[in-house]
């Protein structure tokens, strides 16, 4: 007799029917969520043209800054790290449930190295102490930092004293990041970044686009980013920032303190950092930051 099959190819078996509505079940399920743009590829899309949407930068007329003005915390650079700002380090779980959808706290921040002013990148100078808007700032003044009130939510810079199950992740000094609420931990201050010249500049009006330290109040920790820490973001390689004063032989502040709070170009070209015409010294620290 000969061999006869039992059962051909396209015979179902096993748990096909369960299969078969699993996989309709699946495939209604992506559709759903695809519709409402809750599929990672679209959070991410969303969270991306929103927090990297160009914002307009204060210009400063008189050279200094003022209360209300909206800055970039821009970094220089150094001997193992590019040119950077200061940027919220937002991922798709940093999205609130509300709709639209904008940045909830706490939230971290990091140092990136692009330099477009955008909503990431933005900081507000923020009264603490009653001074009215568009009042200049001075050094040893106290303020705040304050990210734009639409996709970034209005949230403010804040640190505190670290301990063991608070500290930046990376290093474990002092964390840096974004809250909702403004407090003492969220005070900081201006002051001359030559201590030798520290003492003669308090109370003097902070210039725009120049280098300067930012302490915290509480702590008395200058605001520092660490180019030996690297963080993978949703944007790429960038380096951890915290609040940590990183001293030199003479008992100066390094480059990991130096910031500029940043401006924007009068002719509407970017930042006004870039644009104006470089002195010997912009050339020789530069040439430092960039021996190759």
């Amino acid at each position: 007799m000969a061999h006869v099959k039992s059962y051909r190819t396209n015979v179902k078996i096993g748990n096909w029917n369960e299969d078969l509505y699993l996989e309709e079940s699946l495939r209604k399920e992506y559709l759903e969520k695809r519709e409402r743009g809750e599929l990672t590829a679209q959070k991410v899309d969303f969270l991306k043209q929103n927090i990297l949407r160009q914002v307009k930068l204060s210009v400063t007329k008189d050279g200094r800054l003022h209360f209300g003005d909206a800055v970039m915390l821009v970094n220089r650079g150094g001997e193992n790290r590019e040119c950077i700002a200061v940027s919220i380090n937002a991922d798709i779980n940093s999205l609130t449930k509300n709709s639209p959808p904008s940045i909830q706290a706490p939230c971290g921040v990091s140092a990136a190295r692009g330099l477009q002013p955008c909503t990431r990148t933005t900081f507000i100078i923020t009264s603490v102490d009653g001074s009215p808007e568009g009042s200049t700032l001075h050094f040893e003044q106290s303020f705040a930092l304050k990210t734009t009130s639409d996709f970034a939510s209005g949230l403010y810079l804040t640190s505190d004293l670290q301990s063991f199950l608070k500290c930046a992740k990376k290093s474990r000094l002092q964390e840096v990041n974004l809250v909702d609420s403004l407090s003492f931990l969220s005070w900081w201050r201006i002051v001359h970044f030559d201590p030798q010249e520290r003492l003669e500049n308090e109370g003097l009006p902070v210039p725009a686009n120049e280098k300067v330290l930012i302490m915290h109040c509480k702590t008395n920790q200058a605001l520092a980013v660490l180019g030996d820490q690297i963080l993978w973001t949703t944007f790429g390689k960038e380096y951890e920032v915290t609040a940590h004063t990183f001293l030199d032989s003479h008992k100066a502040e390094q480059d990991n303190n130096h910031w500029m709070l940043c401006t924007s170009d009068p002719a509407g070209d970017g930042l006004l950092l870039f644009n104006r015409p470089k002195s010997a010294a912009d050339d020789k620290e530069v040439a430092q930051a960039n021996p190759d």
